[in-house]
């Protein structure tokens, strides 16, 4: 009797187990569907890149749908560096004061990538073309920064620079998002 409820104990609890864990392996696979068919877009050139960037973000890694991995690229990932880079450009203005006016203009180039990037967000659902365009007009403001301040040689100037190049490398996820949603 006694070995009867154990075999029974243990049956259920393989049971439970593989009910349980059945939906977190059919969301992975989704949503790594997802994330493989953002990375294969054409503007997506570094693609090892886009796969573990977005395999670390949980929103992506959760991702249920292709719109959903485009919101949490585009408000998740891309969109904070851009207003990291914006505060980094106010605070060096204050602090540089031979450079104020370049870093200025710096920090006014990277909140129009975040409105650039607002603005796909509220056009990915309804025009994904028209979301695109948005963040493809943000590579302009980076090549502004980099105009500006890629041959000074102090502290700031090469961080910003440095956070540039990072934007240079998300702005590709943030485009293949919206291209992908699109179809």
């Amino acid at each position: 009797m006694a070995s009867s409820s154990h075999c029974f104990l243990i049956v259920s609890v393989a049971l439970l187990l593989q009910v349980l864990v059945s939906p977190v392996s059919a969301l992975t696979l989704t949503s790594t569907k997802y994330i493989d068919k953002l990375c294969q877009m054409p503007l997506v050139d570094n693609k090892p890149f886009c796969l573990q960037t977005l395999s670390a973000y949980p929103p992506a890694a959760s991702a249920t749908g292709l719109l959903p991995l485009a919101s949490a690229v585009i408000r998740g990932i891309v969109l904070p560096q851009a207003k990291k880079s914006a505060s980094f450009a106010d605070e060096a203005a204050k602090k540089e004061p031979n450079l104020k006016t370049q870093f200025q203009t710096c920090k006014e180039a990277y909140e129009s990538i975040g409105d650039s990037l607002m603005s796909a967000l509220e056009e990915l659902k309804r025009s994904p073309n028209v979301a695109t365009y948005d963040v493809m007009t943000c590579t302009d403001h980076t090549s502004q920064v980099k105009n500006l301040v890629g041959k000074n040689r102090d502290v700031a100037s090469k961080t910003l620079i440095e956070m540039t190049m990072q934007m240079e490398k998300l702005l590709p996820l943030a485009i293949g998002s919206t291209q992908v949603v699109g179809g």
